[in-house]
């Protein structure tokens, strides 16, 4: 085999390694907020279970959050 040949795939084992590596090590902190929105709260990640409708939703998401929470895992 030719030299360029081994380092391609010397290079791509490594990258191949490497990107499960990085995505996992990255997910260190988990995070919570909890909304109130029209007089009911939600602790979660997003509104959409106590706004209605795409107007509700996009209001809700604007609303900033009566508590937010991370830690580290």
């Amino acid at each position: 085999m030719k030299h360029g040949t081994i380092i391609m795939i010397l290079l791509a084992v490594g990258f191949a390694g490497l990107l499960p590596y990085s995505m996992l090590s990255a997910q260190q902190v988990e995070c919570s907020a909890c909304v109130t929105f029209e007089g009911q709260s939600n602790c979660a990640t997003v509104c959409g279970t106590i706004s209605q409708g795409m107007d509700g939703s996009i209001r809700c998401s604007n609303t900033p959050p009566t508590r937010a929470q991370c830690r580290n895992r």
